[in-house]
């Protein structure tokens, strides 16, 4: 932490994932916390950098907890293992199945997830007038969970779910059929699935710097389509500058990189955030 302590007056927050060296939540995070006038700070809890194994998370949560943490942000590979460690869900959160977002501060630990909203407030922004008859999702973890959610939300008719994992797309596939009475499939062809899709969504971590490449066989993607990704470093992976180049349109990860974050600070803090400062900070850096 060096030497920066949680003070008692103070808002101090974490961020807890694997190759997380590049992510700018910290950024993002504190300079609204400045802006309010709040001692707030946000770390990163890089497992890779700290050579710590993923049986660290009980211990990790524990500590931050002890040490005073307002809160931590969860993501990669943890969104669904910290599941099982928190004392309480939020209703978005157990409707998922996936957590991004830990309240500490009270009695009792709490699960929430902002990465729904997230995505759903980027794609209503970004992607307001594409076909949503039938969307292709890659991957069905936990940002896969959350952002499933959102594109039903979204207006999405027909949900295909396709991961190398085939149960547990299933697994999540029968979840919002049950929870939303939703057309929701798990495929394991994905090449036809992608020829009948109006549009191609990576959740995936292929497209991540630890990760290169595309999450999906560059041939299948058609102008046709809109493609989008949650993963925003780098902000134009391979998947999403290769889209481009076809003419889709195209969602970066950086919408539901912002939106989380502005709904992650209202938690932690109880305070409403300026959604358009935060975003300018995001374009800024990313723009350096």
């Amino acid at each position: 932490m060096h030497n920066r302590l949680p003070r008692p007056t103070g808002i101090t927050i974490g961020l807890v994932g694997r190759g997380i060296a590049a992510s700018l939540s910290p950024l993002m995070h504190e300079r609204e916390g400045a802006r309010q006038g709040l001692d707030y700070r946000y770390h990163l809890i890089d497992f890779d950098r700290l050579g710590l194994d993923d049986t660290s998370l009980p211990d990790i949560l524990a500590e931050a907890r002890d040490l005073g943490f307002a809160g931590l942000n969860v993501t990669y590979p943890f969104k669904q293992a910290v599941l099982l460690l928190l004392d309480d869900l939020a209703p978005d959160a157990a409707a998922i199945g996936a957590v991004n977002t830990v309240v500490l501060g009270g009695a009792r630990t709490v699960g929430h997830n902002t990465d729904c909203w997230g995505f759903a407030e980027s794609f209503r922004r970004d992607l307001p007038a594409v076909a949503r008859g039938r969307v292709l999702q890659l991957g069905s973890g936990g940002a896969g969970a959350a952002v499933s959610q959102a594109l039903l939300q979204c207006g999405v008719k027909r949900l295909d779910i396709y991961d190398t994992d085939a149960p547990r797309a299933e697994a999540l596939a029968e979840r919002l059929r049950r929870l939303r009475g939703a057309d929701v499939q798990a495929v394991t062809e994905v090449a036809g699935a992608a020829k009948q899709a109006d549009g191609i969504v990576n959740t995936t971590p292929v497209g991540m710097i630890r990760h290169p490449g595309l999450p999906i066989d560059d041939a299948l993607i058609e102008a046709r389509h809109w493609v989008a990704d949650v993963v925003y470093f780098p902000l134009e992976t391979a998947l999403i500058r290769h889209a481009r180049a076809l003419g889709c349109p195209v969602l970066p990860g950086g919408g539901m990189a912002v939106y989380q974050a502005v709904r992650a600070f209202e938690l932690f803090t109880g305070l409403a955030p300026d959604a358009a400062a935060m975003a300018e900070t995001f374009r800024a850096a990313v723009a350096d």
